[in-house]
């Protein structure tokens, strides 16, 4: 992941070197160390550990806390590049028991250190980073307080959701990691959820998720989670910020993979909030913390995002497709609706269920939600799929976990086909995967399920 960062380093003075961390199967760590040339308070600096993204460096966490004003005042900084990433040895094997291991040791290399406080140590992770910290602290590192940014709980259900894996995203991902740089379960772990091994799959995805864990950790967390990120969708974090025990808080925010990007334009606001829980956690500074758990930007953002106390509440929204189409691999169906009466924000997973009978080897629905304006332009609202099978029966397609804000007078159209890119050929969620040539699907009636804001954000 690419980070650009806009803003200057503060005029503090501080001292940087750039280390060589060993792990305990030999492998060499790089990093770099920032410690601020201050007077040291009673026990050592406080420290943050920043942890970049899939296929990024340390030179972007770099610049990350250089722009937005970590380096040089209260903390000691420490960026490292990940196992098989930038200077750093190894292979890459996505955030597995290796990772993890290699986390508590860079982290107890930092409190090893006599001008770092070992017991202040906090960890700022995006996307690939965020996961680690997440499946490092249910590991039981001991970090201080946390900030995770558009990543990870459940890696199952964010690659691989209802059984039928996101082959688009997946192979984008794979594809990032030079060949020669990963662990060889990547590519046998790749070719299984292709062929639809959840069996394979389950147990390689486990090892590297936190949620079913989370229950037991009371360290403070702060999640920012993308409105639309169809990589990791809302409900990562969500789901997450149910079962923590600790302090916590949940920000919706503008950033995240695609179709979203990092940074944005509520990049500041961000990182303002991420610094004043690190300054409430690492420094007891009094009310520095969010004035409240949970806030969901809007689209339009203008400076400020409205805090509530609990996930906000939603409300659904029915609208029916009727119509029946047989279609071969290469087809699809195309259903329209009425214009919308009101405007809807959309929170959460639309939901469609529509039966379908499948024949010759047909394997697979995806169905994709789109929404025409008034004014003309197309908004991509979300996608899901699931396996099928020979023979009818009825599927509920799970669709993405965003939020989008879809004006009145919009026609929402839902697609039906083997893939999202029978929607649009830039539409490469859900690849065109092979299927027998005697494929064919028939598609009934479809009911489309939205959940939407009770209380807008965005208007």
């Amino acid at each position: 992941m690419l980070v650009l960062v806009a803003g200057e380093a503060p005029a503090s003075s501080f001292a940087k070197q750039e280390v060589s961390i060993p792990m305990s199967d030999g492998v060499s760590i790089a990093a770099t160390l920032y410690v601020p040339e201050g007077t040291m308070p009673a026990g050592g600096w406080p420290a943050i550990v920043f942890l970049h993204g899939l296929s990024g460096n340390r030179q972007q966490m770099n610049a990350l806390a250089e722009g937005y004003g970590f380096v040089g005042q209260d903390y000691a900084v420490l960026s490292f590049d990940a196992r098989g990433h930038g200077e750093s040895q190894g292979l890459v094997g996505i955030d597995g028991p290796r990772e993890v291991a290699d986390t508590r040791a860079i982290r107890d290399w930092l409190a090893a250190r006599p001008d770092v406080s070992d017991t202040r140590i906090g960890a700022w992770g995006i996307s690939y980073g965020g996961g680690a910290i997440f499946n490092s602290l249910v590991a039981g590192v001991p970090w201080a307080a946390v900030v995770t940014v558009e990543t990870w709980t459940d890696l199952y259900s964010a690659l691989m959701p209802q059984g039928l894996v996101k082959s688009g995203l997946v192979a984008g991902l794979a594809g990032s990691i030079p060949e020669a740089k990963r662990d060889p379960s990547l590519t046998a772990v790749q070719a299984a959820a292709f062929a639809g091994n959840t069996a394979a799959v389950r147990p390689w995805a486990a090892e590297r998720s936190s949620l079913s864990r989370l229950g037991s950790v009371t360290t403070p967390v702060f999640m920012a989670q993308g409105r639309r990120d169809f990589l990791f969708g809302i409900d990562q974090g969500s789901l997450a910020f149910k079962r923590l025990k600790g302090p916590k808080v949940l920000y919706v925010g503008l950033h995240g993979h695609a179709p979203s990007t990092f940074p944005a334009a509520d990049t500041t606001f961000l990182m303002g909030q991420a610094r004043s829980w690190f300054d409430t956690f690492l420094r007891n500074v009094p009310g520095s913390r969010p004035p409240a758990a949970v806030a969901v930007a809007s689209e339009r953002f203008s400076g400020q995002a409205p805090w509530s106390t609990s996930l906000p509440k939603t409300r659904p929204t029915t609208v029916a497709f009727p119509g029946v189409s047989t279609f071969a691999r290469s087809g699809k169906a195309v259903r329209t609706s009425a214009p919308l009466r009101s405007a809807i924000e959309i929170f959460g997973a639309p939901t469609v269920r529509v039966p379908v009978a499948a024949s010759g080897g047909w394997s697979r629905l995806v169905a994709v939600l789109t929404a025409r304006t008034p004014q003309g332009s197309e908004i991509l609202v979300s996608a899901g799929g699931v396996p099928t099978r020979n023979g009818s029966r009825t599927v509920t397609i799970r669709m993405i976990d965003q939020a989008t804000f879809v004006p009145r007078g919009a026609r929402l159209r839902l697609t039906l086909a083997s893939s999202s890119t029978a929607q649009s050929s830039s539409n490469l969620l859900y690849l065109d995967l092979p299927m027998p040539a005697t494929a064919r699907a028939r598609v009934g009636a479809a009911v489309l399920r939205l959940p939407g804001l009770q209380t807008p954000v965005t208007r």
